[in-house]
């Protein structure tokens, strides 16, 4: 069947500011749609047609450098050193996108910390690369969220961590509930995914896909092979890594008769809820010969079954049955893992002014109470403050060794409105500034998405503009999986 190309913006874009981002954001939604149901259809010649559409128009192009060009990562640079920072140089690199004679240069390695102290390996692709694939992740995504697991949320549009908890909820709260969780850990997952598998099972373009897997990596002057694995610090490597994962679903609910299992996933991280150790030690052999075909293995320290009176720790939060009550709390290991990184700062920066203190730690205690808002935390909350309170009094006290507290707390804490020690400083224009707490977040219910939702099907458009919806009026809701539609 001839796929119809749709009319196309004047192709000499001179003016990037002047862009209709409507117009092009609702002509790529379009091809989306046409993807949504020729991948629901199992039409693939067709689908692989509207994908290549997609790729080589400049409606994907235009969405593809913006993307790159406004995330977090616009500032980095690749090997080449080179970023487009200007509107000129996002005009310039449009017609540079193009399958025809392209070649991905090799990654540079980048190392950040752990929270375990280790590092974490990133490549970093050049501006043209990271553009390369997110035009070619516009065009798989919608086949990955069509066939994706009901129950896989990380890295996924309109899904979050709060939905991978609340679906935890559903399943571990009730008297009747399974007893027991398979917590699974794998083994640098994102370095080990058989490239043989991806370009066998992957559906998109097998030559753009093989040029990002085997580009290389460049440590330390020396360009070094990528034998597997896709790279941490790549656009695409999320959605390849879910696409690699997806079908550990079906294979938990085929294990022991499917009867009381059932999985959890986010991203690499997943729980598999069971009536006995027995039946999830089954299901632990099963799931390695899954992740073995796809060359990735199960962490042997990190994996294990938990009794759900003794808890287990998934995405920041403990999940363990109080006399016989679920209860999802922050986990001792996320809130020590908070205040450690809020110690470290305050401890290197004695001599900072108490505006500057106010500004970094507020943003960092609200995104961290708001990620905390849907779970048992108002204890956590009062908790955290309280220890945020007296790092900042020896702050204040180091910085004024021969003053008495009182002058000291005459200094740096306040009475505003009803509230005393209030750390507080006045701005440039004369405004006060007070550090927010924790226990000013109100515990909020989270609405769980709906697993078979779609947000590049038609059908669901309505659902998720309702869900984007509450999420503004709540202001601070846990952040989505990728980016926001």
């Amino acid at each position: 069947m001839t796929v119809t190309p749709p009319t196309l913006p004047h192709r000499s874009v001179t003016h990037w500011d002047q862009i209709d981002w409507t117009r092009v954001g609702k002509r790529v939604k379009g091809l989306q749609r046409r993807i949504v149901k020729a991948t629901q259809e199992e039409d693939w010649d067709r689908v692989k047609d509207l994908q290549r559409l997609l790729t080589r128009s400049l409606f994907g192009r235009l969405l593809a450098v913006k993307r790159v060009t406004e995330n977090q990562g616009k500032a980095t640079p690749g090997v080449d050193g080179v970023i487009w920072s200007t509107p000129e140089s996002k005009i310039r690199a449009l017609p540079t996108l193009k399958k025809e004679g392209y070649q991905s240069q090799p990654l540079r390695r980048v190392f950040i910390p752990k929270s375990n102290g280790k590092m974490r390996p990133l490549g970093i692709p050049t501006m043209k690369d990271r553009a390369m694939q997110a035009l070619h992740l516009l065009a798989l995504d919608p086949v990955e969220e069509t066939r994706a697991d009901g129950h896989s949320y990380g890295f996924r549009p309109g899904r979050s961590t709060a939905d991978a908890r609340a679906q935890l909820f559903i399943l571990l709260s009730k008297r009747t509930s399974p007893s027991f969780a398979l917590e699974g850990d794998i083994e640098a997952c994102f370095d080990r995914i058989s490239h043989d598998w991806l370009l066998s099972h992957v559906l998109m373009d097998k030559i753009m896909l093989h040029e990002w897997l085997k580009a290389g990596v460049i440590h330390k002057g020396e360009l070094l092979p990528t034998k597997s694995g896709t790279p941490q610090g790549g656009i695409a490597s999320p959605v390849l890594a879910n696409w690699a994962l997806d079908g550990l679903e079906s294979l938990v609910k085929r294990c022991a008769g499917g009867k009381g299992l059932c999985l959890v996933r986010f991203a690499d991280d997943w729980v598999v809820t069971g009536p006995s150790p027995e039946i999830l030690e089954e299901v632990k052999e099963q799931i390695q010969e899954f992740l073995a075909e796809r060359g990735m293995t199960l962490s042997p320290t990190k994996t294990r079954i938990a009794h759900i009176d003794k808890g287990f720790d998934f995405l920041g939060w403990d999940f363990r049955k109080y006399h016989g009550k679920l209860l999802i709390k922050p986990s001792e290991k996320n809130i020590k893992t908070f205040l450690t990184k809020i110690r470290d700062w305050v401890d290197s920066h004695k001599q900072a002014r108490q505006i500057d203190v106010i500004g970094f730690l507020n943003p960092l205690i609200r995104g961290w109470a708001n990620y905390h808002r849907g779970a048992v935390a108002k204890e956590t909350f009062a908790h955290v403050d309280a220890k945020i309170f007296e790092l900042l009094w020896q702050w204040a006290k180091r910085r004024h060794p021969e003053k008495s507290p009182r002058w000291i707390r005459e200094r740096y804490f306040h009475a505003i409105g009803t509230r005393l020690w209030v750390f507080a400083d006045r701005d440039d224009k004369g405004h006060w500034v007070s550090l927010v707490k924790a226990s000013d977040t109100k515990i909020v219910r989270h609405v769980k998405v709906r697993k078979e939702a779609n947000p590049y099907d038609p059908a669901w458009e309505k659902y998720f503009k309702d869900r984007r919806k509450r999420k503004l009026e709540t202001s601070g809701e846990e952040k989505w999986g990728m980016a926001e539609l």
